[in-house]
C-alpha cells in the first residue's frame, strides 16, 4: 500500500497523484507540486489516501509544500500576466496573417514558460510568430495545438441539455464515440440533433450504451417471427426503453399490436423465411403468453377459490361491499320526512335491543311567542282514530303517529295541538 493525495492543476482537469511525505493535506488546500516541468501550483482534490502499488505510476514525485500567502499571491501576478499576453498574442496573429484561433494562455508557476494553445484546420508554420512573442515576453515560448473537444473542454459553457459540459466539470479523459451508438439507441442520425457544441458526437451518448447493448440481447430484431397472445406474426418495431415490440398479426397485419418483450415466443429472430412444418399452436395455447397485471392477480385467486368451494358445495362468503348493501346489513329507512325518522328510531331498540346506543335526551326549545289567529284562519282540529282491539294483542304498545303535514314551510299560526283522548 502506498500513501498518496490526488491534486489537479484546472478545474475538470486529471487528476495526478504525488507522495505527500507525510503531510496531511486537506480536500481544497492549494499545493506545490514538482513536476516534469518544473514546480507547479495544483488544488488537492482528494486527502490523504492509502492505495494499492499496482494503481500508482512510479516514480511518484513528491510534495514540496502547501501552498503560503505568497504562493497564492504569485499564482494570482500570473493570471494577470495571461490576460495581457492572449491579447498580444492575436495581434500577432493578425500581422503574420496566421489562419489559426488562439484558445488559452497559462503561465507556469515560476514564470519563465509560456503556453499559447490554439485550434486550426490544418498546420500552421509559427515559426516567425515564436519569434516575436519571444522577443515581447523574453521567455521561453511554446506554442502547441489542441482539437475542438480540449477547446470546449478549456473554454467551458452550456449543452443542449442546459448543464455544464460534461467534459469541463468531471471528465478526466475523452471516451470514444461513433455513430453506432446512437443507431444501437434509436435515436435520429441527424447531426445537428447528437452533437455537442464543439462539433463532435456527444460524449453522453457513451453513457448508457451497455445498458442498451445489453436490452439488445433480451429483444428480438426486426423482422422476427414470434408468438403473441392473439397470434402469430412478424414485428415491426423494436422499443428497447420501455422492453415492447409491435408485432404485425397474420390475421390483421394491417393494424400492428404492441406486446410487451415476456408475452413473445420468438419462432424465428431476425429476417429469413417461415420455418417449413410450423404450425402455429391453438389460441388456448398462446392465450397463456399474456402477462396478468398486478392489479388484478388478487381477483384471479378470489375467483380461483370461488371456484374450488362451489365445487365442494359450500357456498361462499358475500364480499363486504354486497353485505353492506343488502337489506340484512342495517335497516332500511321508509321515508325522508320526520315523522319517518321518528317512527325508524323508536322501533330500532326494538328489533336490536343488544345494538340500541344510548341516546342523551335534548332539553326542549322553548315556545316561540306567535300572533294571534282569527276563527276563520285557524285550522279544524283533527280527532285521533281510535284504537282498534286487536291492535295490541302482542302485548307491544306501538307509538301513535301524528299526522302527516302536506306542506314543508313551518305554519304562520300556531300550531294546532290534537286533544287528549280522556275528552
Amino acid at each position: 500500500m502506498t500513501e498518496i493525495i490526488g491534486v489537479r492543476f484546472k478545474s475538470g482537469g486529471k487528476q495526478y497523484y504525488f507522495d505527500p511525505k507525510g503531510v496531511a493535506v486537506q480536500s481544497g488546500q492549494g499545493v506545490i507540486i514538482e513536476t516534469s516541468r518544473g514546480l507547479e501550483y495544483g488544488e488537492c482534490s482528494q486527502s490523504n489516501t492509502m492505495v494499492e502499488d499496482e494503481a500508482v505510476v512510479q516514480p511518484l514525485r513528491e510534495l514540496v509544500r502547501i501552498a503560503t500567502d505568497k504562493d497564492l499571491e504569485t499564482v494570482r501576478r500570473n493570471r494577470e500576466k495571461e490576460e495581457k499576453a492572449f491579447l498580444i498574442c492575436q495581434e500577432k496573429i493578425a500581422q503574420h496573417g496566421l489562419d489559426m484561433k488562439l484558445v488559452e494562455v497559462e503561465y507556469n508557476f515560476e514564470g519563465n514558460k509560456i503556453l499559447f494553445f490554439f485550434t486550426s484546420e490544418g498546420r500552421v508554420d509559427f515559426r516567425a510568430l515564436v519569434k516575436d512573442l519571444a522577443g515581447v515576453f523574453h521567455s521561453r515560448i511554446e506554442l502547441r495545438q489542441i482539437g475542438v473537444r480540449d477547446e470546449a473542454k478549456m473554454l467551458g459553457g452550456l449543452g443542449i441539455c442546459g448543464k455544464p459540459f460534461c467534459c469541463a466539470t468531471f471528465l478526466d479523459e475523452f471516451q470514444p464515440v461513433s455513430i453506432k451508438m446512437a443507431k444501437t439507441q434509436n435515436l435520429s442520425l441527424n447531426p445537428t440533433k447528437i452533437s455537442g457544441t464543439c462539433g463532435r458526437l456527444m460524449c453522453c451518448l457513451k453513457y448508457e450504451q451497455e445498458a442498451y447493448e445489453d436490452a439488445v440481447k433480451r429483444m428480438p430484431k426486426n423482422e422476427s417471427f414470434v408468438e403473441t397472445p392473439e397470434g402469430v406474426g412478424t414485428v415491426s418495431q423494436v422499443n428497447l426503453l420501455r422492453e415492447q415490440v409491435k408485432v404485425r398479426l397474420e390475421d390483421a397485419p394491417d393494424s400492428p399490436k404492441c406486446f410487451h418483450n415476456c408475452e413473445i415466443c420468438v419462432v424465428r429472430n431476425g429476417k429469413g423465411k417461415r420455418p417449413e412444418g410450423y404450425v402455429a399452436p391453438p389460441p388456448e395455447e398462446l392465450a397463456k403468453l399474456r402477462k396478468v397485471p398486478p392489479a388484478e392477480e388478487p381477483k384471479r385467486l378470489s375467483d380461483t377459490l370461488d371456484a374450488a368451494l362451489s365445487s365442494l358445495g359450500v357456498n361462499a362468503p358475500a364480499a363486504p361491499e354486497q353485505q353492506e348493501h343488502s337489506g340484512e346489513a342495517r335497516p332500511r329507512r321508509r321515508g325522508r320526512g320526520k315523522g319517518g325518522g321518528r317512527s325508524n328510531a323508536a322501533e330500532a331498540p326494538a328489533r336490536h335491543p343488544e345494538q340500541a346506543a344510548p341516546q342523551t335526551a335534548k332539553p326542549p326549545k322553548p315556545a316561540r311567542e306567535k300572533k294571534p289567529q282569527s276563527p276563520k284562519e285557524r285550522p279544524a282540529p283533527q280527532q285521533a282514530h281510535p284504537a282498534e282491539p286487536g291492535e295490541n294483542a302482542g302485548g307491544e304498545e306501538k307509538k301513535q303517529r301524528r299526522p302527516r303535514r302536506r306542506y314543508r314551510g313551518k305554519p304562520k299560526g300556531e300550531r294546532p295541538q290534537p286533544p287528549a283522548q280522556g275528552e
